[in-house]
């Protein structure tokens, strides 16, 4: 069953937020309403706080920038993605200071990984290895015009951008950067973040409840668990209040694929759709109307979910109208499948509101993985028959068509 749209607006008994509205057995009901930006405070002071998400999108950004440096070797740019506290991984002295770190977070979830601690690490070690195999297989290369079974560079056509590939025509710079979509920022917001397990863990409803703000803080505990899922969507905003007039410009990852999928005219109004669930939902956890909250967070997994859908059949199609054409532009037909890749692997952590499990298993994601690169080959075997079946695959899980993504 589709989430309807009119749960941004929603009647409720018991809170005087905006007017009041009829119900069936003429208990007194008021209308609760998102506000017109993410801005709450307590005391006249903001209530809002998610400096994590904005230090690990920072990470993450230096991460996928130092991927495209052939000079590096493994352990630095391990380093970066497992940064302890005080190493002088990063450019910015506030990200070496940080006890954050990207990989802490990637797959790790409470309710996808924390009784499934194989896949978690598996996973993990998957991103492991997209980094040992850039600085083993493709920076040495790195001057080799690419082949099938040869990793090297292939220039797009025009005197385009380079694009370095391993041995199979995949970009692990770019694999790694699109299943991190996946792995860390849909993970870590639909599947911790917004989880009941996570904002209504021990005294948290109680404390919420009453009011009782955590330790030295102006936010309830349920109200920072809220905000930490939407710092994984604008956390690296210019208004981190008001961040659709630039949604798609601040960063790499979920932000700037909500601005794609929105720009696209069969799925325009997805940006404020999520928007606004977020601030309807944080809204609820003030009200104490916890089913409103869980409402919104059923929107915004299903949105979240559907952007990633359409982003994978939108790169796989490219790469399909990229390998048909005439005379094949190798470096952008791979760059596109690349993307493509990332987009795929992310969609098993994505959020179906209706089982509460992916849209994908991994075991079917990974099935799809092995036919973009299982072949001895990878994608210099790939024909457009196998792409155009893959994109329906997914979008037959989703409300919309392939040719509406792959426009």
């Amino acid at each position: 069953m589709k989430i309807n749209n009119v749960l941004k607006m929603i009647c409720i008994s018991g809170v005087a937020v905006l007017g009041s509205c009829s119900s069936d057995d003429d208990t007194p009901t008021v209308q609760l309403q998102e506000p017109a930006t993410y801005v709450f405070e307590r005391n006249g002071e903001s209530s809002v706080s998610f400096g994590g998400q904005t230090t690990r999108i920072a990470m993450s950004e230096e991460i996928i920038d130092a991927l495209k440096d052939n000079t590096l070797i493994e352990a630095t740019l391990d380093a970066m993605y497992a940064h302890v506290e005080n190493a002088d991984d990063f450019s910015d002295a506030d990200l070496n200071a940080s006890d954050k770190s990207v990989r802490s977070k990637t797959a790790a979830s409470r309710d996808y990984f924390f009784s499934n601690v194989t896949d978690a690490t598996a996973i993990k070690e998957e991103f492991d290895g997209y980094i040992k195999s850039q600085v083993d297989d493709v920076f040495p290369n790195w001057a080799i015009t690419a082949v099938a079974g040869t990793a090297g560079v292939l220039q797009e056509a025009g005197g385009g951008s380079n694009r370095y590939v391993n041995a199979k025509g995949l970009e692990l710079n770019q694999a790694f950067a699109k299943s991190l979509i996946g792995a860390l920022m849909t993970d870590q917001a639909l599947n911790n973040y917004l989880g009941k397990l996570i904002l209504d863990e021990a005294d948290n409803r109680v404390n919420n409840d009453n009011g009782i703000v955590a330790e030295g803080k102006t936010y309830t505990t349920m109200e920072h668990k809220w905000d930490e899922a939407y710092g994984y969507l604008y956390g690296a905003s210019v208004n981190t209040a008001n961040p659709n007039p630039t949604i798609g410009d601040d960063d790499s990852f979920l932000n700037k694929y909500i601005g794609r999928v929105e720009g696209d005219t069969d799925f325009a109004g997805i940006a404020e759709d999520i928007y606004n669930a977020f601030k309807l939902g944080r809204t609820a956890i003030v009200a104490k109307q916890y089913d409103v909250r869980d409402a919104q967070a059923a929107i915004i997994r299903e949105k979240i979910s559907q952007v990633i859908a359409v982003r994978a059949v939108f790169y796989l199609q490219q790469g399909k109208n990229a390998i048909e054409a005439s005379t094949v532009d190798y470096g952008s037909a791979f760059h596109d499948l690349s993307e493509g890749y990332g987009f795929i692997y992310s969609l098993q952590f994505t959020r179906n509101p209706n089982t509460n499990a992916p849209y994908f298993t991994r075991a079917e994601v990974q099935a799809m993985i092995d036919q973009l690169t299982g072949s001895t080959n990878g994608f210099w075997d790939l024909t457009p028959a196998i792409l155009q079946s893959i994109s329906e695959t997914i979008a037959a899980k989703f409300d919309f068509t392939v040719a509406q993504a792959g426009s």
